[in-house]
């Protein structure tokens, strides 16, 4: 299964990339605390490597033994995983869900760092994440200048220009959840054509295309809205790079054409998946947008950083989107967020990881509803935008998956294929 390639090629790879990536900034760690810089970053490594071989001989996996907030959870997930093994030996790298021992893994990295201050505070992942971005600059300088050339006529446009807009914007959000540095391995992902150009051709890759349905939620919680009550829509964030700038833009876009009031965006509290978003990529990329030598660019970076000030857009992150728990078990072991989420009037899921904690990452028949798969997670309407990179969907049509998969085996993983699936939460 992919999950076997995964845990025996893509996971290794990522961790010697860490491990290479701690060598590198031997000399930095030094300059800035010299020998605790040095003793911290060998520490650090030899953590590492004893990781690695954990995994790739299948040595059980072992209670975290850092003092971190989230380490009492994790150990209760990990006995929780035991009870289920039901006395065939305990969870191991290559007989334990792949979700887990995945999260488990960036767990671990984390308290590698973690545990060795003082360079505790250093992301490994983040010259990637940078380079995502620099990479992907074309793109960002064509989707910038179409959306500030977009604002300069949008009190004209009528419902129909607007709709349309947004389909645009929604689409370029989706597909820009193709830049995925965890699935590469940390290999180059950028975005390098303009993402506006070909979006009529990848609508049949769309397997189901709920976008409409989003269209009328909005449109509907525009027309009822009061002075009192106001439009909220949650960004549950995936990769930082092209597509954290993609949803940026369509944040900006509900803004901008009054569907929405205010946009808060969910972030990871500590590095995760390679390059998903903490708050440090977040505030990072408004001030590279804001910097750039380029007109629309910059004037995109002043208008978001304006947005925060102003309290329109808000960023949090939660100990949750971290931990292995499914989002079924959310209400129960983080009723503080699944509270907050209960505000929204529409939640968007970005990306592949946050698919697979919705849906549980079981091997679902391809039919079963996507309401069902949910199980019992409805804080409130919630879509998911995702580009397929691992072997679990549900809500397609009769028939639909076998006729790709006679043409396309790799079908579920290629990342050709996407998403927008919506459930309304009733």
């Amino acid at each position: 299964s992919f999950a076997y390639f995964t845990i025996k090629d893509r996971l290794p790879q990522i961790l010697t990339r860490t491990i290479d990536t701690l060598h590198r900034h031997k000399n930095e760690f030094f300059e800035e605390h010299g020998e605790k810089g040095v003793e911290a970053e060998k520490r650090a490594i030899s953590f590492l490597s004893k990781l690695r071989n954990e995994l790739q001989t299948d040595k059980p996996v072992t209670p975290l033994e850092d003092e971190l907030p989230d380490a009492t959870l994790w150990n209760q997930y990990l006995d929780y995983q035991r009870n289920l093994s039901n006395g065939n030996g305990g969870p191991s790298w290559f007989q334990s869900p792949w979700l887990y021992v995945e999260c488990y893994m960036y767990r671990r990295i984390h308290a590698a760092l973690a545990q060795n201050p003082p360079i505790d505070n250093f992301d490994v992942f983040k010259e990637g994440k940078a380079q995502n971005f620099l990479e992907s600059q074309g793109a960002i300088i064509a989707l910038c200048t179409y959306f500030q050339e977009l604002l300069k006529n949008i009190k004209d446009l009528d419902e129909k220009q607007l709709q349309e807009e947004f389909l645009k914007l929604l689409q370029v959000s989706l597909w820009g959840n193709k830049c995925d540095l965890s699935f590469s391995a940390g290999q180059d992902s950028s975005q390098k054509s303009s993402p506006l150009q070909c979006l009529e051709d990848m609508v049949p890759f769309i397997l189901v295309n709920d976008m409409e349905k989003l269209w009328s939620l909005l449109k509907n919680a525009k027309n009822r809205k009061t002075d009192k009550c106001k439009v909220r829509v949650d960004i549950i964030l995936d990769n930082a790079g092209f597509e954290l700038v993609s949803d940026f833009v369509l944040a900006d876009f509900l803004l901008s054409s009054k569907l929405a009031d205010e946009v808060h965006f969910h972030g990871k509290s500590i590095p995760w998946y390679v390059s998903d978003t903490t708050k440090n990529d977040f505030n990072w990329t408004i001030k590279q947008l804001q910097a750039a030598n380029h007109m629309w660019m910059s004037r995109c970076g002043i208008n978001w950083e304006g947005n925060l000030k102003k309290g329109v857009w808000v960023y949090h992150d939660h100990m949750f989107w971290t931990l292995p728990h499914d989002f079924s078990s959310m209400a129960e072991v983080a009723p503080d967020l699944y509270a907050d989420l209960q505000k929204s009037n529409l939640l968007l899921f970005k990306g592949d990881l946050n698919y697979r904690k919705l849906t549980g990452d079981r091997k679902w028949e391809h039919t079963v509803p996507f309401h069902q798969a949910l199980n019992k997670f409805h804080p409130a309407p919630l879509c998911s935008l995702r580009t397929l990179k691992s072997d679990t969907q549900v809500g397609l049509k009769p028939g639909q998956a076998e006729q790709i998969q006679a043409s396309e085996p790799e079908w579920m993983i290629s990342g050709k294929y996407g998403v927008v699936q919506f459930d309304p939460a009733l």
